[in-house]
């Protein structure tokens, strides 16, 4: 498989004016400001390559769908994609107009910006990640880099200056990260929440109410949004959940009860029995009368 190393970035950049790609490049870091992702397509595009640095790209404009790692990926102007060293990437397409900042460095120079002390979202748990970035978030980012370029592109620039603000970076970096996975469980805590409250709405209720309609307005949601976080968590749609209930009372009813099928389709709140008939069947395969002849305790009265 094709590698995309620093080494063969330098030559491919170096190639290009200095304006079409404000980099600097040695064999253990490379920062590239205001770069053209353009200018790396027919490299990018040509299958997939393993990139052999971790890189962090911050997208400033534009937007590409790549894949790495073997996972699709959607990325907008305003987010900072890290890349860990090793990492497969494939991009089918490269619009033109994709635009944003690099920064990519050895593992040999990251432990020296880092110390021992390695920030969580840096420390080898996590290949890839996104995070969305602000207005004031994507400001102070900027700035952090672009005074890494400008350190490393002195006549004679030190090397420890620049050593801390790729730490400060980094560090900034793992900062944002855990606050976003702070608030991404924060949310779905919420969501865990909101399925319990629907589950325990539709125990009590399902024998007589079966609209999404009654359990969004009892939740005081709109039926949409509800629908949409019960299936995204459960992996269930709520329709299926309140039948499900449904459909285990109305078995309740006829293994356990003499009552005639008539009778249950009414206490169901069932528009009529041939209603139910239909619904029972949908949901087990067999009418209510050939279920309760399969399964039943207590022969119903005729």
């Amino acid at each position: 498989m094709q590698t995309f190393s620093l080494a063969e970035l330098k030559q491919l950049l170096d190639g290009f004016d200095e304006k079409m790609a404000n980099h600097f490049i040695t064999q253990n870091l490379a920062v590239a400001r205001h770069m053209k992702v353009s200018l790396l397509k027919d490299v990018l595009t040509s299958g997939p390559i393993v990139m052999p640095e971790m890189r962090i790209i911050i997208l400033k404009e534009g937007r590409t769908d790549p894949v790495v790692n073997m996972v699709q990926r959607h990325c907008v102007a305003g987010d900072l994609m890290f890349v860990a060293g090793r990492s497969i990437v494939q991009f089918d397409t490269l619009p033109e107009k994709v635009m944003g900042l690099g920064l990519s460095m050895s593992d040999e120079l990251f432990g020296l910006a880092v110390g021992n002390h390695i920030p969580k979202a840096f420390d080898g748990h996590l290949r890839d990640f996104c995070v969305h970035l602000d207005d004031e978030q994507l400001q102070l980012i900027d700035e952090l880099h672009r005074l890494i370029y400008v350190t490393t592109s002195m006549p004679e620039p030190s090397l420890p200056t620049t050593l801390h603000l790729i730490g400060a970076l980094l560090w900034h970096v793992n900062h944002l990260w855990q606050r976003q996975e702070a608030e991404s469980r924060s949310v779905a805590s919420r969501e865990q929440q909101l399925l319990a409250n629907f589950l325990q709405l539709v125990s009590k209720h399902a024998h007589e109410q079966h609209t999404i309609d009654y359990y969004a307005n009892c939740l005081c949601l709109s039926p949409r949004y509800m629908g949409t976080i019960v299936k995204r968590v459960s992996g269930q749609t709520a329709k299926h959940w309140i039948d499900e209930a449904l459909v285990t009372r109305c078995k309740a009813e006829l293994l356990h009860t003499s009552k005639q099928v008539a009778q249950v389709s009414d206490e169901m709140n069932f528009p009529n029995p041939s209603f139910f008939s239909k619904f029972f069947k949908r949901m087990t395969g067999i009418t209510p009368a050939q279920y309760r002849r399969a399964t039943s305790v207590v022969q119903p009265q005729l």
